[in-house]
């Protein structure tokens, strides 16, 4: 079985969770130990037995927990050369035997788990999203990109459950209170992506396969949950799917109980 929850998905901070077999990760560790430890319990498992965090990029909301976790509970932590180089200070010591390199592109494995890290577009070192091969079915999680790529298309293709972003409104973000570079960079090629980029894509790519998706990392200041949940559905029925028949549809909640899922 598959147990796959967004513990916390959002600019104030990150961390997924993925189970498979006797194989349980986290992807990203944006929180602190207490929190993400209490959300893992919140979900009838374990954050001791986690076998490993795989990190995205560096940027503070994926990877501020990643130190006291590993110190807590001897986790291998996986990022590749560039991430490992330019994380931040504030992660402190990491044991050695538990910095472990992935190279982008190229699968690689963890117990019953392969894993493809995959090129993203976003402003840090050499970020990347996951697809997760497990048996007969496919897992993805892609977040934090200025734009759609053919190697994310590529991923996102058959993916039986997917959580995608979609961090924000257009029109809240122009009209908002953030200072134009802010803005600028959000929405720029190496930003964000918003609503409709993500239902549009979501819609075209039901046919090749998708079930599930989730819609993540949304901007507290700069979206509203239904309103990204009615911008990809109104994507979806354009398209003539039907939510719940064709695929179904869900948000991951920036923090708070999220819903679990299981295939």
């Amino acid at each position: 079985m598959i147990k796959f929850c967004p513990l916390f998905s959002g600019s104030s901070g990150n961390a997924l969770y993925l189970k498979y077999k006797d194989t349980s990760i986290l992807i990203d560790a944006g929180l602190s130990k207490k929190r993400i430890t209490q959300a893992i319990e919140d979900i009838g498992e374990d954050a001791s037995k986690l076998n490993a965090i795989l990190i995205t990029h560096e940027h503070i909301d994926h990877t501020s927990g990643i130190g006291v976790m590993e110190r807590g509970y001897n986790i291998p932590i996986y990022a590749n050369i560039s991430t490992w180089k330019s994380m931040p200070s504030f992660v402190g010591r990491i044991n050695q035997e538990n910095i472990r390199f992935f190279e982008t592109g190229k699968k690689f494995t963890i117990n019953d788990m392969e894993i493809l890290p995959f090129e993203i577009p976003h402003d840090a070192a050499d970020p990347v999203g996951f697809s997760f091969y497990l048996d007969s079915k496919k897992v993805t999680s892609v977040t934090d990109i200025g734009h759609l790529t053919e190697t994310i298309l590529d991923n996102i293709k058959g993916s039986d459950l997917l959580l995608m972003e979609s961090n924000h409104d257009l029109d809240m973000l122009i009209n908002g209170s953030y200072p134009w570079p802010l803005k600028k960079r959000i929405k720029g090629d190496f930003g964000h992506l918003c609503n409709k980029d993500c239902g549009d894509i979501i819609a075209k790519y039901i046919e090749f396969g998708l079930k599930t998706v989730v819609l993540g990392h949304m901007s507290a200041e700069n979206n509203i949950p239904q309103l990204a949940y009615d911008t990809v559905k109104q994507c979806i029925e354009d398209c003539g799917y039907v939510i719940g028949r064709d695929v179904s549809l869900d948000i991951a909640k920036r923090e708070g109980h999220n819903s679990v899922f299981e295939l």
